[in-house]
């Protein structure tokens, strides 16, 4: 695997870790064992990459992805698009050394998938964290899969979520524009940076509670943990979120953050098609701690 680097002045060990989702340990071992290059040569762990390096990745091991039976709540499918309802807890999609028991594997034992984002993403579009539930699009085949990328890229594909955060918010509604970045902090989260990319969430209250609010919100854009993100930066972090916050959490069934509807122009027939799902149980019962 070959990555582009886009930022100067960061260790290798560190851009590898988050490029790839594994422990700076286990990097450095593969770095010891020859199996990264930085513009073909072999550096060491502390190399500091300059915009426009290429890291090169030949990591041995056995990661084809293997189709598993899996429970999946499958809302809507045709020969091209299947919409599925993502259970709490499930990843969606492998990453390096973590080859089974994702959303993925279930949906290739089910069917086939198109193969545009390689090996690892075979028919994820877009996705959403693993302890976030919800509504994902999967595009069975390449042509679709290329169409719904393109809806999504230009803003065309509606998304609402609902999540319930900390406090009260006084605002009936509002939106957030801010940039989100790596945090310079802390590699594996996200944090609104000045030099981040653009990033716009929508908001709208739909009940108060006494300590915390209900909330739909609709997405602009997809930046990488972007509803946690932004609501923290406003300071109603979502409530049972375990990264980001630092507030006391009910359960470790993740945070309270459900996509709820998911609304898309179907690839072949060219129809607008919508579709809604239930708030989960892991969502409710934190819920009614609030009621």
């Amino acid at each position: 695997m070959k990555y582009q680097v886009k930022q100067s002045d960061e260790r290798l060990d560190v851009f590898l870790s988050e490029v790839i989702d594994v422990s700076r340990s286990q990097v450095t071992k593969m770095i010891k064992a020859g199996e990264v290059l930085v513009n073909d040569k072999l550096v060491k762990a502390g190399f500091m990459l300059k915009s426009g390096d290429e890291v090169t990745v030949n990591h041995k091991e056995d990661d084809s992805i293997l189709p598993e039976k899996m429970d999946l709540d499958i809302v809507y499918e045709d020969d091209d698009v299947l919409v599925v309802n993502k259970a709490n807890g499930v990843v969606v999609h492998p990453g390096a050394g973590n080859h089974s028991g994702t959303l993925v594997n279930g949906l290739l034992y089910h069917t086939k998938l198109s193969d545009v984002n390689g090996e690892e993403r075979p028919g994820i579009v877009h996705r959403i964290d693993a302890y976030t539930t919800g509504l994902l699009m999967v595009a069975k085949n390449n042509k679709t899969h290329e169409f719904l990328a393109k809806e999504l890229a230009e803003k065309k594909t509606y998304r609402k979520y609902i999540a319930l955060v900390w406090g009260v918010i006084p605002n009936d509604s509002g939106e957030i524009d801010a940039p989100i970045g790596r945090s310079k902090n802390d590699r594996k989260k996200m944090a609104v940076r000045a030099d981040g990319k653009p990033a716009v969430t929508h908001f709208k209250v739909l009940k108060r509670f006494e300590k915390a609010t209900l909330i739909e919100l609709r997405l602009e854009t997809g930046r990488t943990h972007q509803i946690r993100v932004h609501m923290d930066y406003i300071g109603h972090p979502v409530v049972n979120d375990p990264v980001y916050g630092n507030r006391k959490l009910f359960d470790d069934s993740g945070q309270c953050l459900h996509a709820k509807e998911l609304g898309f122009v179907h690839p072949k027939t060219l129809e607008y098609m919508q579709f809604d799902s239930e708030l989960p149980e892991c969502f409710i019962n934190i819920l009614k701690k609030f009621e």
